[in-house]
């Protein structure tokens, strides 16, 4: 038993260096198996950037009225909430029977003053022949001009009084100023509205905008038809800046600006935030953000080699601008960066570019 341990023994210690190779064998042919690591770049870009603070901001409709009634009454029908609307299309009813019947009453008074000037103005040039045949009294011409001249302004204030009663019961129905949507109703059906009183809201999809106020350190490097970029946590795009109230409020030292919108990407109510400059534009390397990987030591790059190995390089992030961002390090415009896959990525491995050069640069010329 002593002779066979013994020799057991010495079997297992000439067994483990060749372990140990096989391991390293192994190791190799994984590692040959691996192969390069699939990656997408971008060449870094010499481009205009100025330095941007994210400012708050809210789309709102510039149409978005709550409508009032005009006259006083009972509500007989209202809009729906939701209701889809066209301009002109009644959104609420007020009972109209007063309005009506008062309609009745100064139609009949119209009609009573021309009847007297269908009889008043023959009489006066009947009188005025007469008269010449000095058959009539001057009085009595004289009386008749003045009741020819009292029944034409009598006409003229029941016409007035009729147009006005005419114009208050149209009023009974409140028609929509403008295409839109409703979207709250004040009042409901039976409850009584004075001239004035809020019955409806009505908001316009179609025609937003975003309001936000900015630092006033901001206000020279903005002007009108600025493109700056807009964000929510759904989407991201280009905006135009639609007009600058070019006034600060003093105890906060902001001003208001708008922006034009695609009223299809957008909602009203929607909260954004808004990337406006603080600095004069300069020209700078920049890359997109997504090329940055962050360590707790700094961040970096991967940049590609002719030879296909990567290289990390050491970088000091700058201003921003949308998907760009500034760096500054051992790059200059046209170097090769990996913008996916460079958080598995070691310096000195081979990788395989997904993307051609062509899309590269485009990639790039997208981005800035």
């Amino acid at each position: 038993m002593l002779i066979f341990q013994a020799q057991s023994n010495v079997f297992l210690s000439c067994l483990r260096p060749l372990s140990g190779l096989a391991l390293m064998l192994f190791a190799s042919i994984g590692s040959a198996q691996q192969g390069p690591a699939p990656v997408v770049v971008v060449r870094a870009q010499q481009v205009m950037l100025a330095p941007t603070i994210d400012v708050p901001g809210t789309v709102i409709s510039r149409n978005d009225s709550k409508i009032a009634a005009e006259v006083t009454g009972r509500i007989t029908w209202i809009a729906e909430v939701g209701t889809v609307v066209a301009k002109g299309d009644p959104i609420a009813r007020l009972d109209d029977t007063r309005f009506r019947l008062q309609q009745s009453e100064f139609a009949g008074q119209v009609d009573r003053q021309r009847a007297r000037l269908t009889y008043l103005e023959p009489e006066v040039e009947r009188l005025k022949k007469l008269r010449a045949e000095n058959n009539a009294a001057v009085s009595r011409l004289d009386q008749t001009r003045s009741d020819l001249q009292v029944a034409r302004a009598d006409t003229r204030v029941a016409k007035a009084r009729l147009a006005l009663v005419s114009d208050q019961l149209a009023k009974t129905t409140i028609r929509a100023p403008f295409a839109g949507v409703v979207t709250e109703r004040m009042s409901n059906i039976g409850e009584m509205v004075n001239t004035g009183s809020e019955v409806i809201r009505l908001v316009d999809p179609s025609a937003i905008e975003i309001v936000a106020r900015a630092p006033l350190r901001s206000a020279a490097f903005l002007k009108k038809d600025a493109i700056v970029q807009v964000s929510s946590e759904q989407r991201s795009e280009q905006s135009t800046v639609r007009t600058l109230v070019p006034f600060g409020d003093p105890r906060s030292h902001m001003f208001e600006m708008r922006l034009n919108v695609d009223p299809a990407n957008w909602v009203v109510g929607e909260s954004v935030r808004i990337a406006v400059p603080t600095a004069e534009a300069r020209k700078v390397l920049a890359v997109p953000r997504d090329a940055l990987v962050l360590r707790r030591n700094g961040a970096s790059v991967f940049r590609v080699g002719d030879d296909g190995l990567v290289q990390r390089i050491s970088v000091l992030a700058g201003s921003a601008d949308g998907d760009l961002i500034e760096v500054s390090g051992d790059l200059k415009a046209g170097d090769t960066i990996v913008v996916r896959g460079a958080e598995r990525l070691r310096p000195g491995q081979r990788v395989m570019v997904l993307n051609t050069d062509t899309e590269a640069g485009n990639a790039a010329s997208t981005a800035n």
